[in-house]
């Protein structure tokens, strides 16, 4: 079951700390869990874990491609590695060994991308990946999620580690704005419906979750009724949901922090075209590189904002208006 806050206050736990207290729990009861560093034990959190368990603890230091080759020789050993690095390092930067030493390899590695997007803020252009999901998802077979709030990695964290495969984890690290109540239950692959509605769907992932469920709220008042769907599975896709979408409200909205290129954006257009063509808008960053600033700055600058959210909504009704000779939203909901 899954209950949504009334209220979504910044949650005061930092994902980083909820997501290494859960990893800690379930290690308690599962010896083969290991957890792999590179020299970013305080940025990522994981110092905790090395003193509870500094025998399943690793520094590589600063040498990614090694240190994800040394999680899948763990894993040939039949350990459950979870390698740790920012979002750039973890994906862009050592894709031929994920690709290879893991996937290809078909082992059991728990990829960890932490600050994606402008999440990364301060830490500027080169550490700000809006191409992770992209590079991870033509990956054959490897699993993607995005847990928008610390709720749901806390559940999400022990069916991951019970998963035989690759499976990347995409994580802001430090407080998000809480969208689930406790003891929600997820399962990856499917979807949640946050907010039922008529006239449009805004099918969002991570911190954009929160920015759609605003949106949905401005229009409202406009007389517009949105539907919210948090996807928070990247790979596989619930197509199922996005049909269900589609044929609910015939016409979609995408919202996330990356590019627009290969991401949810895309997965969605592609269940679409194949199944239920409507009327689509992406939000999105729009092909462009990252660049400093402080968080809510940079969801201005790249138009990640409820503003340009409920601006794609109006467009996609009115594309479904004109398609449909003029009809009007009422009539609409009822085809």
């Amino acid at each position: 079951m899954v209950e949504v806050c009334e209220k979504h206050e910044t949650d005061k736990r930092e994902m980083r700390k909820v997501y290494v207290d859960t990893l800690i729990n379930i290690a308690k009861s599962n010896q083969d869990i290991i957890v792999i560093n590179c020299d970013l034990h305080s940025s990522m959190g994981t110092g905790a874990f090395e003193e509870a368990f500094p025998e399943r603890s690793f520094n590589m230091g600063i040498q990614e491609a090694n240190a994800c080759g040394v999680a899948a020789g763990l894993s040939v050993m039949n350990y459950i590695p979870f390698f740790h690095s920012f979002a750039v390092f973890s994906t862009r930067r050592i894709f031929d060994q994920v690709f290879l030493s893991c996937a290809y390899s078909k082992l059991n590695v728990k990829i960890v991308g932490g600050d994606p997007g402008v999440t990364a803020a301060v830490n500027g252009g080169t550490h700000m990946p809006f191409e992770d999901l992209g590079i991870m998802r033509t990956i054959p077979n490897a699993t993607l999620v995005e847990p928008s709030d610390s709720v749901m990695m806390s559940n999400l964290l022990p069916k991951i580690s019970e998963h035989y495969g690759v499976d990347y984890i995409r994580m802001s690290r430090k407080n998000v704005p809480k969208i689930y109540e406790e003891g929600s239950d997820f399962t990856i692959g499917k979807a949640v419906v946050l907010r039922e509605g008529t006239d449009v769907s805004l099918i969002a992932s991570g911190v954009c979750v929160y920015e759609a469920l605003k949106a949905a709220d401005s229009l409202e008042k406009e007389g517009i009724s949105a539907r919210v769907v948090d996807m928070f599975t990247i790979k596989p896709i619930d197509a199922d949901c996005i049909i269900d979408c589609a044929e609910k409200t015939k016409a979609i909205v995408t919202v996330e922090n990356h590019n627009i290129i290969n991401a949810l954006g895309s997965a969605v257009s592609e269940v679409l075209s194949e199944n239920f063509p409507v009327p689509m808008e992406r939000v999105g960053v729009m092909d462009c590189f990252g660049e400093v600033g402080p968080q809510e700055y940079l969801m201005k600058r790249f138009n990640l904002t409820e503003e340009t959210i409920c601006e794609k909504a109006r467009r996609a009704i009115e594309r479904k208006i004109s398609i449909r000779g003029g009809a009007q939203i009422e009539e609409l909901s009822q085809i």
